[in-house]
């Protein structure tokens, strides 16, 4: 998902120039183009879609190269995570009705790849073997309005906090 404004870091991240487009660590990669590197580790490469909008197609474009037309999805209009989601479904289901699908925001800095390959690993193989949903999610360390909580419980699955 590449369709957000990058609202909270501003001024660095302008509606014009968001985060995901953005070099926050000085490693010469985007936050988009180091979520791109970290699903090539798990799936080929014309299996990565990106979802998000007319505007910001021409940045998605430039700084993901490799990508064809199709891999890019216009969402019709903003309208947050669920409406992305489901257009990315729809779409991915008329390709593929037996696809597994991971969704995640290009923005997210991950500094344990490893641990974060290892995770997601095993959530496909959860979500395959027990034709379910599997959530992923970070524990946090202070309340926050701006984010969404995951309520879960011990027999509801693995628990790695770890990641």
């Amino acid at each position: 998902m590449a369709g957000g404004i990058g609202s909270r870091f501003w001024p660095m991240s302008r509606t014009a120039y968001p985060k995901q487009f953005l070099d926050f660590l000085g490693l010469g990669r985007t936050l988009i183009q180091q979520t791109y590197d970290r699903f090539l580790a798990l799936c080929p490469p014309e299996n990565i879609l990106v979802v998000t909008n007319a505007q910001y197609a021409p940045l998605v474009r430039k700084q993901l190269p490799d990508l064809a037309d199709h891999q890019i999805l216009l969402e019709p209009s903003r309208r947050n995570t669920a409406p992305c989601v489901a257009y990315a479904n729809h779409v991915i289901a008329k390709r593929d009705p037996e696809a597994r699908i991971i969704v995640a925001p290009s923005d997210h800095l991950v500094l344990k790849e490893e641990a974060f390959h290892a995770t997601v690993d095993l959530a496909l193989r959860q979500a395959t073997s027990s034709d379910c949903l599997v959530t992923l999610g970070i524990m946090p360390s202070r309340p926050d309005t701006g984010y969404g909580y995951i309520q879960f419980t011990e027999e509801s699955g693995t628990v790695n906090p770890r990641v």
